[in-house]
């Protein structure tokens, strides 16, 4: 009896023995991974204004326009090229030859847009001398003038440095200009005689040569204070530089 109940204990001292080794621990999963964080984007750069273009002093000038036609048609312009009244083309005293330019007619509200490719009008008031083509796109034949805003569109890039003199006068005789001429180089230091292919047999008095065109204003407003005897100085381009 003892040993049997020896026996039955030792057999449930092995079951038991062989239940906890059995004894399955369970391991918690690994926790999953955290999403990668995505940067976040760069902040928009603030925009910005384009640069303003370039305004030359011409750019926006108001004035007096007035046209030519016969006997100028077929001779030559300060530019060298032959003047054509019917090619859409202008002359002004101081853009770069090749510069285009719209013509707002301000009584109208015409356009036309012109080529630069001749000197003139050496009449104070009048700012652009319009070829006869020009002239009758913006309706402008039969009163002759008209007054008019310039809006440039392109000006070529200059090839060299820009000087700019005043002219103080013109002269069929030539004694008379070199008078005027040595008079005037004799105040101002430099004072020269030009003819221009578009006005033959006249002499113009150019004053000055002036690296800017505000430097040539400041001169024209002195010349024109201290000689009571000229009517018009007139700031124009030296194209023979």
């Amino acid at each position: 009896m003892r040993k049997a109940l020896l026996v039955t204990f030792a057999a449930t001292v092995l079951l038991s023995g062989c239940h906890h080794r059995r004894k399955v621990v369970s391991i918690p999963p690994p926790p999953p991974p955290k999403p990668a964080e995505v940067p976040a984007p760069p902040p928009a750069p603030t925009p910005t204004a384009p640069p303003a273009p370039t305004i030359t002093p011409e750019s926006g000038e108001t004035g007096i326009a007035s046209w030519y036609g016969h006997p100028f048609h077929g001779r030559a312009t300060t530019s060298g090229e032959i003047y054509d009244m019917e090619q859409m083309t202008a002359a002004h005293r101081t853009l770069p030859f090749g510069t285009v330019v719209r013509v707002h007619d301000l009584d109208n509200q015409k356009t036309v847009d012109v080529r630069i490719n001749d000197r003139g009008p050496f009449v104070d008031g009048r700012i652009i001398d319009l070829s006869h083509a020009a002239a009758r796109a913006i309706q402008m034949i039969g009163p002759g003038t008209a007054l008019v805003r310039l809006e440039i569109l392109s000006q070529p890039v200059p090839a060299g440095p820009e000087l700019f003199g005043v002219q103080v006068g013109a002269f069929r005789d030539r004694e008379n200009a070199e008078r005027l001429r040595q008079i005037m180089r004799t105040k101002y230091g430099t004072a020269k005689l030009v003819q221009r292919a578009d006005t033959p047999g006249l002499w113009h008095v150019v004053v000055g040569r002036e690296p800017t065109q505000d430097g040539a204003v400041a001169l024209s407003a002195r010349i024109c204070h201290e000689n009571s005897s000229i009517s018009a100085a007139l700031v124009v381009r030296i194209d023979n530089i």
